[in-house]
């Protein structure tokens, strides 16, 4: 007669080991957790033999798989009977489901989440050193998160908090990379490599409040995740300021209001080089209106406005004193007071 060993876990409510749940979204086999424990709880451990751990931790895994489905739509996981899971416990787990790696997500930016990029992940988790089973968890759960709002109308950040019940700060995350990949912007290229996650998270979390339209009832029908079409119209109404009437008194009044709040050196230079700036600054702002030009946005920025700062030696503070007199300005001038 042959006799078969078996494991058996009988409980009521459902109880979650943090510690080991991250393990299991990072990607680790059961074996390769279970020797972690073993390691980082050695002494609470004691003498608990290894099998034991390792059906720990096995029963654990098998509880996380049973729980995907719902915790890839967390508003079904408060209304299912199969685990009995407090709230705290339920939001912990929505919560670190839902978080990313941002040099993960940094990889992701600007590419479509199509099922041919989630094959290349290989390469996203090598240059990383994020386990693949994680990037593909990552992908998922942002190509999810995006089929879910983008035609929806209201809030983005309310709107994900709603279908995923992510705390604010995830969601604004989440809202951010949506949006760059609802507008293609273009992320990869060479000189935008030194960009991190959080100045594209910066951006496009301005872009979405400034720029987007917020009328529930608007004409054009646009999306959160749509830029205002009638503010992009407005922009091209900045031309006037290339004109050369206007285009001098502008600058003399930009370089009047300057004086003595940068160094004379860099007054010197930004007033060489005022014309070609100003011409850059209009024109991408003026070109919003066109896909092509949205997707080189940040291109553009960093090549026509920024590597030309720098090459002045423009310090961070010299460009906030510059971009703020310059923006403010042409509020007195007559085109632009009615």
């Amino acid at each position: 007669m042959m006799f078969t060993e078996v494991d058996v876990f009988i409980g009521n409510n459902t109880l979650i080991d943090p510690q080991i749940y991250g393990y299991w979204l990072q990607g680790f086999m059961a074996q390769e957790a279970a020797k972690l424990v073993r390691e980082k709880e050695f002494h609470l451990l004691g003498n608990i033999h290894e099998d034991l751990i390792i059906s720990d931790v096995l029963d654990q895994f098998r509880t996380f798989c049973l729980l995907e489905k719902y915790l890839q739509s967390p508003t079904m996981l408060a209304d299912q009977w199969t685990f009995q899971i407090t709230s705290k416990t339920q939001r912990l787990l929505v919560e670190k489901y839902y978080d990313f790696d941002d040099c993960v997500i940094r990889e992701i930016l600007g590419k479509k989440l199509s099922g041919r990029n989630r094959k290349d992940l290989d390469d996203v988790s090598e240059k990383t050193g994020v386990r693949l089973k994680s990037c593909r968890r990552q992908f998922d759960n942002v190509k999810r998160v995006y089929k879910t709002v983008e035609d929806l109308s209201g809030n983005l950040v309310h709107n994900i908090q709603t279908h995923f019940l992510l705390p604010e700060f995830l969601a604004k995350k989440y809202a951010t990379v949506v949006y760059i990949a609802n507008n293609r912007f273009e992320t990869n290229k060479r000189k935008l490599q030194y960009l991190k996650f959080d100045d594209f998270l910066h951006c496009a979390y301005e872009m979405m409040t400034n720029w987007s339209c917020h009328n529930p009832d608007c004409r054009f029908e646009e999306t959160a995740m749509d830029m205002d079409r009638e503010f992009l119209q407005m922009l091209r109404d900045l031309k006037i300021l290339l004109e050369k009437e206007y285009f001098d008194e502008h600058k003399a009044m930009v370089a009047k209001s300057l004086k003595g709040k940068i160094s004379d050196r860099i007054l010197y230079d930004l007033d060489a080089n005022l014309k070609s700036l100003s011409r850059s600054i209009i024109n991408i702002a003026s070109g919003l209106n066109h896909s092509k030009e949205v997707r080189d946005l940040f291109l553009d920025v960093v090549e026509k406005i920024i590597e030309p700062c720098k090459q002045i030696r423009m310090t961070r503070s010299d460009m906030e004193v510059f971009l703020h007199n310059y923006t403010e300005i042409p509020r007195t001038l007559e085109p632009f007071k009615s």
